[in-house]
């Protein structure tokens, strides 16, 4: 049975949430974050960095496998349960425009999204540059600006189904809204549509 280490609405949710679209069999263990080595539950626990040595969420076990990158995870669990389209059975040009947007999301939008966290909390407080937190808002809307070209004006981002793509833009999008940066309305609407999904609302309660 995989088993996977996450902590609430951080990326590890995009995996929880891709394992209740699939509706495959798994075991969630709550990681705490920002707490000390000696707790059990920490991921700076030594056993927990065993799995993780970054000391991190998410991180997927099953059957000898240890995977601990968001897209990765996504990916393997997709990849386990093909009927439930989250890869789709789709044409070469359709992976690629997959992979692309999923390649931005990762290196452009989020991005910004975790200088703020790194710089707000994240960080030794010695290694935060305030000034930072206005340059992570400029290129958050940078980045807006060239998804909005990038995304049709469709309910979902590639193929006509529900796919990975769709829970990495609405987490991050869920993200956004929480680090309280501005998001316009076109995609407001789409982490609602998306969070509104029954595989969502059972993943926030899992991971809540």
């Amino acid at each position: 049975m995989i088993k996977l280490y996450g902590f609430g609405e951080s990326r590890s949710f995009r995996c929880l949430w891709a394992l209740e679209e699939t509706r495959l069999p798994y075991e969630y263990v709550s990681t705490k974050l920002r707490t000390e080595a000696g707790d059990p539950g920490s991921a700076q626990h030594a056993d927990y960095r065993k799995l993780n040595f970054q000391g991190k969420v998410p991180t997927l076990l099953n059957e000898g496998l240890v995977l601990t990158e968001s897209i990765a995870i996504l990916h393997y669990i997709a990849r386990c349960a093909p009927e439930s389209g989250l890869l789709p059975n789709a044409s070469m040009d359709v992976y690629a425009r997959l992979d692309e947007l999923a390649s931005f999301v990762l290196t452009e939008l989020e991005q910004p999204l975790w200088s703020k966290g790194k710089h707000t909390f994240a960080l030794p407080e010695k290694q935060r540059i305030p000034k930072m937190l206005e340059t992570a808002k400029f290129e958050f809307q940078k980045a807006l600006l060239t998804l909005d070209h990038m995304l049709p004006e469709s309910e979902y981002a590639v193929a006509d189904c529900f796919t990975v793509v769709d829970i990495l833009l609405a987490q991050t999008f869920n993200w956004a809204i929480r680090f309280k940066f501005d998001v316009p309305a076109r995609f407001l609407a789409l982490r609602d549509r998306h969070y509104n999904r029954p595989a969502a609302q059972r993943a926030l309660t899992v991971a809540c």
